[in-house]
């Protein structure tokens, strides 16, 4: 089974590109992969097939081929890699519960977790670590250096 640990945005990137020079039939057909649409990769308003794309991009980062049968264990696991890597996939849909759902989050809560790995870095992009104006090191959450205080 392949880990997708070593798969950087960029190789990502770089498997999308190549889906849309060679067109999606194609590129699915060259590397062996079948339409897959429980798992979608969206990316700036196109769609792509997200095990396709994963796996080509593993060959990016390590010069190998993460072939389709390699996905049947632990799709979600590499769904997380690709939402960690700041992309939106969409998930098939799940089955109807037989239990209750759990009762409401507070809205703060559901907030903070719906938003979008790209609106976090984003996010995490406009509020940029405090440093330590002495020893220009990142400080700690309660705000006093360690090195200088």
């Amino acid at each position: 089974m392949a880990t997708f640990s070593s798969v950087t945005r960029q190789h990502v990137l770089q498997a999308i590109a190549e889906h849309d020079t060679r067109g999606g039939e194609q590129f699915m057909e060259v590397y062996g992969f079948e339409p897959s649409p429980a798992w979608t990769l969206l990316h700036e308003g196109r769609e792509y097939d997200a095990r396709a794309v994963l796996g080509v991009a593993h060959r990016f980062a390590t010069g190998r081929l993460a072939t389709p049968d390699e996905f049947s264990g632990d799709m979600p696991g590499a769904v997380a890699i690709l939402r960690k890597r700041g992309f939106e996939v969409t998930e098939p849909a799940s089955p109807v519960r037989a239990t209750p759902p759990r009762a409401p989050r507070s809205p703060r809560t559901t907030a903070v977790r719906t938003r979008t790995p790209a609106a976090r870095a984003v996010a995490a992009r406009d509020n940029p670590p405090a440093i330590c104006p002495t020893c220009s090191m990142t400080l700690p959450a309660t705000g006093v250096c360690d090195d200088c205080s």
